[in-house]
């Protein structure tokens, strides 16, 4: 028989910085779930453990996203290896890719990979996504593209991955889906908010006709003017992600157990 994954929370010995990053991830996966972006129990959102050289904590796999909470959450290395001791296993595909991203990319402090309808579907139209609407233009000259090689499970793809990566924060994986790496939990979550938001316009635009496509000096200007746009003293994504976090307080505080 099965072993059968409970949801409930566990009794944790850590430092107060490492329960800190676990509820910010906590209610990262419930602000993604709120928002459709999960995929049953699969994709992945990770973070590295503050002052834990090598540590990151991910998604017991087996859980809905729904089903997160800040104590369920697991610390492993970039092996693979489980740290805190959790019941829970781990997906192969999370550690594979993730692990490798942390271990050579220093400024990565939270990497997120999804299969939402509208992302992967731009990763598999050819040309990927085009400066063809407010959202898409963010990202123009911005993303990095990595052909499709199946499951990521092989140790030997990271080196692809991080030689197609180069100095960009987006990977479309073609075909797959994107990873998108940044420097906290909230940057790479308005990252992800951005681009699905383009990736949702591209294939409406598209499917109604021919997009027009914004000419490469208005996108540097709106690349250039981006920053005016966020809300005053706040690093990015912070004041969208406190924003999302109040809405699932409102709905169902057990993500911080």
């Amino acid at each position: 028989m099965a072993t059968q994954l409970s949801a409930h929370s566990r009794n944790l010995d850590c430092s107060e910085e490492e329960w800190q990053a676990r509820l910010e991830l906590a209610a990262c996966y419930r602000v993604f779930d709120h928002l459709g972006w999960s995929e049953s129990i699969y994709n992945h959102i990770s973070v590295k453990v503050p002052g834990e050289e090598g540590a990151f904590l991910i998604n017991p796999f087996g859980l809905l996203y729904s089903e997160i909470c800040a104590s369920n959450l697991v610390k492993i290395d970039i092996d693979g290896n489980t740290l805190d001791g959790s019941p829970y296993p781990v997906n192969k595909a999370g550690f594979v890719q993730h692990g490798y991203f942390h271990r050579h990319v220093p400024w990565a402090h939270a990497i997120v990979h999804t299969h939402t309808t509208a992302t992967m579907a731009v990763c598999s139209l050819e040309g990927g996504l085009r400066p063809v609407n407010f959202y898409a233009c963010n990202f123009a000259g911005r993303l990095a593209y990595h052909d499709f090689e199946g499951i990521t499970v092989r140790a030997e793809e990271g080196e692809r991955l991080l030689a197609n990566l180069g100095d960009k924060r987006v990977l479309m994986l073609k075909n797959h889906g994107p990873v998108i790496l940044g420097r906290s939990l909230p940057e790479v979550f308005i990252t992800h908010w951005s681009l699905q938001r383009a990736c949702e316009v591209q294939m409406a635009t598209l499917q109604m006709g021919t997009p027009i496509v914004v000419p490469d000096e208005v996108v540097a200007v709106h690349q250039r003017d981006l920053h005016e746009g966020g809300v005053p003293g706040t690093q990015p994504g912070q004041a969208d992600f406190d924003a999302w976090v109040r809405r699932i307080d409102a709905i169902d505080r057990s993500w911080r157990d």
